[in-house]
């Protein structure tokens, strides 16, 4: 378990840092001068040349990759050009928001879409196994600001159960969490009878209906533990995606979150700040999929072994 751990840890360090060659890269891409979006129109090229120098940014590009890393390693992200303000400390404030939403969106995505993939793979061919996937396929489809628009309107504006918008409490936190549940219910749905119908093909499933083990119990205990495996993967993923913020949901509902700030930072091509949220996400997925890995080789020892 430890060289199985050490190993993914390994993995996952190559690969943040392959990420912030990427990042570090494309920035220089982008069609902006940061420093004259920081000294503004009117300056003089005197001015320009002594914060493009005070930035660093008349040095080398490897000199500046290493200056960053560096930084990067005491947990300086840079400052926004746009908002004077550290980076860190603007992904900092909008971070429990993103967790909290994320945390929401998992557990709508989970209890919509486990319970419905097994319904469906044990009913495989029938009229309720069908209906079961056309709804998921509907809940894939369907745009999420459609969704949320129509949950607002439906339950917070017709029926008054749940605030328009906004943050601060639980109540807030059930339209937006269940309007990204619905659309990732879907595809659990979708990946839970597929996986669990391979699984009631097995020669051990046989074995245990002959025995005369309910059927019940051979679907929960036996298939599910087996089945579940592509489940956790997806939610290894969702934690990345969820992390580099839900733009389009955030935005109807009026959620703080690091979706809006990155939103924000590209309108105004905020150099730091869209460097700062793709790192932040990188890490989240990376994070992500090494809980799921870790997840996984609890569930099921091949993994791990292998």
């Amino acid at each position: 378990m430890l060289r199985f751990l050490a190993t993914r840890i390994v993995q996952s360090l190559v690969i943040l840092l392959g990420v912030t060659v990427i990042t570090f890269v494309l920035s220089f891409l982008v069609p902006a001068d940061p420093v004259r979006m920081i000294a503004g129109r009117s300056a003089t090229p005197a001015t320009v040349a002594s914060i493009r120098h005070q930035l660093g940014l008349d040095q080398p590009l490897p000199v500046q990759y290493a200056r960053y890393v560096g930084n990067l390693a005491r947990g300086d992200m840079g400052r926004s050009y746009v908002q004077k303000s550290e980076v860190s400390t603007l992904i900092a404030s909008r971070l429990p928001a993103t967790l909290l939403l994320m945390a929401g969106a998992i557990f709508f995505e989970i209890a919509i879409g486990l319970p419905a993939g097994l319904f469906a793979a044990t009913r495989r061919g029938r009229l309720s196994d069908r209906v079961v996937m056309v709804m998921s396929f509907a809940g894939i489809s369907a745009p999420q600001f459609v969704i949320g628009l129509l949950l607002l309107y439906l339950l917070a504006y017709l029926l008054g159960w749940f605030p328009l918008g906004g943050y601060g409490t639980v109540w807030h936190l059930v339209l937006p969490a269940l309007t990204l549940g619905i659309t990732g219910g879907g595809w659990y749905s979708r990946m839970t009878r597929s996986s669990m119908v391979d699984v009631l093909r097995q020669d051990y499933i046989r074995t245990a209906r002959a025995k005369g083990m309910g059927e019940r119990r051979v679907v929960l205990i036996h298939g599910l533990r087996n089945a579940i495996v592509p489940v956790v993967a997806m939610i290894g993923l969702d934690i990345g995606i969820f992390m580099s913020g839900a733009v389009v949901v955030e935005s109807v509902y009026g959620w703080p979150g690091i979706g809006q700030l990155a939103w924000q930072a590209i309108q105004r091509i905020d150099i730091p700040i869209i460097m700062g949220v793709t790192l932040v996400a990188a890490v989240a997925i990376v994070i992500g999929n090494l809980l799921a890995d870790i997840a996984t080789s609890l569930i099921d020892p091949r993994v791990r072994l292998g």
